[in-house]
């Protein structure tokens, strides 16, 4: 079987960092580790082309050349997904997808054309698409009734990949998060007993990117790291000596709940792994909003103090934030601000909540008839959109304190002073000669890059840039990259609150920036 692998183009969001990008001479943050598990799923016999099309397009003659079109998508992804089946269709092409937003939303692929819907997860559901295959079927919708053991996953084709093109790799230790937040579609996709992989598995993984030549930040891409606390520590024990035996050849990141802040021996253990980074699901300093939500994890323990353990632990915070939850109350737009500014996080990812299909959120708000049409992240595809649901107070009040947060949170002057700020917060990691890790090529272009644009270009920012820029040079010159790096991502989000507040007035139809007053307004559908 002649098989086109396809990965659809996102459209321009907070972690496409699409300005830094072409900074530094690369094409996108992580490779799509999902389909190049299902690659390596497929029969051996069974001639593959893979493209990402966020790093480079397939041809024509490739789209004449198969027998078979793959995608896989996510929810961002939605109008190229949806556009390279209608394409399979016109040109005569079986075409099957899998992926979290066919997962999620089967409808739309059905709509679309897709003769086979590969759902749920792969380990169980590519075999049955493959009998089906087997057996001349046309087409075929394959679920799970189960979830699979991911001790039996096979190591993803990352032989198929341009490496070079990308920020990081990407690898998978765990499915599953233990908690029950209302919003979170996870627990849903991948359900609330995380599972992991073998710690041999995770390490034949690494030596197989090892052996490919990778040297550089790898993502792992769990959705809780730490959710199954046990087995983590099993894995870090493991990979202590493995980083230790190779030089440290990798720096790692991944997302965490916040409790990671309550165990002080994973901590140490991710310290001595090599971990740099860690992304929190923070979501918002209200604990009524918390409580609502059902995030009973961030309410054990003060949130500030879990932040300062953290970077006094050697890691970097990522974080997420949401606002627009039942109850809560105006101004939580310039509590989560507040928040930011004590903490320091240099990237807060501030979004709209969404209703995502199937969440128990999305559950409750159908039997109370608050659901809206045409609205939210459904429609748009990322964080910069109204909720697709009627809010228990003013949509426009929402809308305003949302886009305030983000206009207010990444002005120049203030994500310069919080990148600077939370290197100074971060405990050195002895582990580490450097956090954040560049291939030389691109590191001395992006460097270049920056001083001439921050350094020269930006007069608002030109002398702070330099005098940050010396501090770190004096006082911590293991953080010099990751400094470097988070100043150079400030290009994509200074882009990025621009469009965000584009996307709010066109859902609007106002600028709520330039509201006088939280009146109520007619909502303009999309």
């Amino acid at each position: 079987m002649k098989t086109l692998l396809l990965y659809p183009r996102f459209p321009k969001t907070f972690w496409s960092y699409d300005e830094f990008m072409k900074l530094a001479g690369l094409k996108a943050f992580i490779p799509p580790l999902g389909i190049l598990t299902v690659a390596a799923l497929l029969p051996a016999d069974w001639e593959i082309r893979f493209y990402d099309r966020n790093v480079n397009q397939e041809t024509e003659a490739d789209w004449q050349w198969c027998d078979i079109v793959i995608l896989s998508a996510m929810l961002a992804q939605k109008q190229d997904f949806l556009a390279l089946i209608q394409k399979a269709v016109r040109l005569g092409k079986k075409v099957a997808v899998g992926g979290p937003y066919p997962t999620s939303v089967p409808e739309a692929a059905l709509q679309a054309g897709a003769n086979y819907l590969i759902l749920d997860e792969g380990e169980i559901t590519v075999p049955q698409f493959l009998e089906a295959i087997a057996q001349n079927q046309e087409q075929g919708i394959f679920r799970a009734l189960e979830k699979p053991d991911v001790t039996t996953s096979p190591i993803p084709r990352f032989d198929l990949l341009k490496r070079d093109e990308y920020l990081m790799m990407a690898i998978q230790f765990s499915r599953g998060c233990p908690f029950q937040c209302e919003f979170c579609d996870i627990i849903n996709l991948y359900g609330r007993k995380p599972r992991t992989k073998e710690p041999s598995q995770t390490l034949a993984e690494l030596q197989t990117l090892y052996d490919l030549g990778w040297r550089g930040s790898v993502l792992i891409v769990d959705d809780n790291f730490i959710g199954n606390t046990r087995n983590v520590k099993r894995l870090l024990r493991e990979l202590i000596p493995w980083m230790q035996e190779r030089h440290y050849p990798f720096t790692f990141l991944t997302e965490a709940s916040v409790n990671l802040a309550e165990d002080s021996e994973l901590l140490e253990l991710m310290n001595k792994a090599g971990f740099y980074a860690v992304f929190l699901g923070i979501e918002t300093p209200d604990q009524d909003s918390l409580q609502v939500t059902r995030k009973f994890q961030n309410t054990r323990n003060p949130l500030l103090e879990a932040c300062r353990t953290i970077n006094q632990a050697g890691l970097l915070i990522y974080a997420g934030f949401i606002i627009g939850f039942d109850g809560e109350r105006a101004g939580a737009g310039e509590r989560i601000q507040a928040f930011v500014e004590q903490t320091s996080i240099p990237q807060p990812m501030l979004g709209v909540l969404q209703a995502l299909p199937n969440t128990a959120l999305w559950q409750r708000l159908k039997q109370e008839q608050r659901l809206l049409e045409g609205f939210g992240g459904l429609e748009v595809g990322d964080q910069n959109s109204l909720m697709n649901f009627v809010p228990t107070r003013p949509m426009a009040e929402i809308a305003k304190e949302y886009v305030e947060a983000i206009w207010t949170m990444y002005e120049p002057r203030n994500y310069l002073r919080r990148c600077f700020q939370q290197c100074l917060n971060i405990t050195p990691n002895p582990q580490l000669q450097q956090t954040m890790y560049f291939p030389p090529g691109k590191g001395l272009r992006l460097l270049a890059q920056l001083l001439w644009r921050q350094g020269w270009l930006r007069r608002e920012i030109r002398w702070q840039f330099w005098q940050q820029l010396w501090v770190i040079l004096r006082t911590k010159p293991q953080f010099l990259n990751m400094y470097l790096g988070l100043c150079a991502a400030g290009e994509h989000f200074w882009e990025y609150r621009v469009l965000a507040r584009e996307r709010i007035t066109e859902q609007l139809g106002f600028d709520p920036l330039t509201m006088p007053n939280f009146v109520e307004q007619p909502l303009v559908a999309m």
